[in-house]
């Protein structure tokens, strides 16, 4: 059977491989449709994070420790702050926390 004659067939007297091949074929239309200018998904990783919240969903830890990871300064050149207000860069501070500054001896 081709796409039109599915789309025109009541989804409860289709078989699974009939359901699957359109749902397919759907996709892959959607998937052609797509650029590489599309813009990119940032829900995941967003540009920017406010407050001592981003900071804990950023490197996925408590309140409190977000709060130390702040004081300490390891992230202070990603990190602005006006009043009470605290805006990241999340690329940068990740990039910032990862280095190696010595440690323990």
């Amino acid at each position: 059977m081709n796409v039109e004659e599915l789309k025109n067939k009541p989804l409860w007297q289709m078989t699974g491989e009939e359901f699957l091949s359109l749902q397919q074929s759907v996709l892959s239309k959607e998937q052609a449709s797509r650029t590489a200018t599309d813009a990119p998904d940032f829900t995941s990783n967003p540009k920017y994070v406010y407050g001592l919240k981003g900071i804990s969903q950023l490197f996925d830890c408590s309140i409190s420790t977000a709060n130390r990871i702040k004081n300490s300064g390891i992230i202070d050149k990603a990190t602005k702050q006006i009043g009470r207000k605290i805006i990241v860069d999340s690329e940068y501070a990740l990039e910032l926390i990862n280095r190696k500054n010595g440690g323990r001896r």
